[in-house]
């Protein structure tokens, strides 16, 4: 049985409240809790396993909070959301049989593309654009396809779907971020299905650090409502850009 000292248990929780916050504007926040727990001394697949937990209830406190301002539909994304669950099910199943090295290397080189195409592409606001495809083949290609990603590997999560959100379904910046949410929701609760059935995911820290996350989630959202674009982009640039170093920086 793990045993987390009071004051690692209050700066876990720090890190879950400064997680819960980004991710519900960009994503990424499992740039701040995973390194956290494995630095606790948490072996690795259990911190994945014990992350999944945490980061649900900021991604739900986050959904929730979009959909009272009215940015987003969730009876809407039932859909979507169980497609994107059964991906990252999937995803978790099939993690230990799939090459995911192979995926890490290229990872950081999207997430740079992420983050430039946000930083550079012109007329990224809250507007909505021309949509490139239907929301029905949106719905059943790219949302499975990224909740099994979120399942086998899971970094950056966030950031694919509001590409898709915003490159593929024509949405204005906020507005994607709100659609953003349920589903990384669902992929979350889909890769913890997954990773119990081979891991033990530590349920009573995951349940501390995930009320921190509620906390966090709704002040980043509530911000995110009240400035949009403005505070969104360059988060989502600096999330990006820091995750894709910190993959970077694991290859030495």
């Amino acid at each position: 049985m793990f045993e987390v000292s009071l004051d690692l248990l209050l700066i876990l929780i720090a890190a879950a409240f400064a997680a819960g916050f980004v991710d519900s504007i960009a994503g990424g926040g499992g740039l701040i809790t995973v390194p956290a727990l494995m630095l606790a001394g948490i072996p690795p697949v259990q911190a994945l396993a014990t992350n999944k937990v945490q980061g649900l209830f900021g991604a739900g406190m986050a959904a929730i909070n979009y959909a009272r301002a009215g940015h987003v539909d969730l009876r809407k994304q039932i859909g979507p959301a169980l497609l994107s669950f059964s991906g990252a099910v999937l995803g978790a199943l099939l993690a230990s049989s799939l090459p995911t090295d192979v995926i890490r290397l290229g990872l950081p080189v999207l997430l740079i593309a992420i983050a430039l195409f946000f930083a550079f592409k012109p007329g990224l606001n809250d507007m909505d654009r021309t949509q490139r495809i239907t929301p029905v083949l949106f719905a059943t290609t790219f949302v499975p396809f990224i909740g099994f990603y979120d399942g086998l590997l899971g970094p950056g999560t966030g950031a694919f779907f509001m590409l898709g959100f915003v490159s593929l379904a024509g949405y204005g910046i906020l507005k994607a971020t709100a659609h953003t949410k349920l589903l990384n929701f669902a992929s979350n609760v889909g890769g913890l299905v997954g990773f119990v059935l081979v891991a033990k995911p530590l349920w009573m820290l995951g349940l501390a650090m995930g009320a921190a996350q509620i906390a966090g989630a709704y002040v980043g959202s509530t911000l995110a409502t009240k400035v949009g674009a403005r505070l969104i982009k360059p988060v989502l640039v600096i999330a990006s850009t820091a995750l894709a170093l910190k993959l970077v920086s694991e290859w030495f």
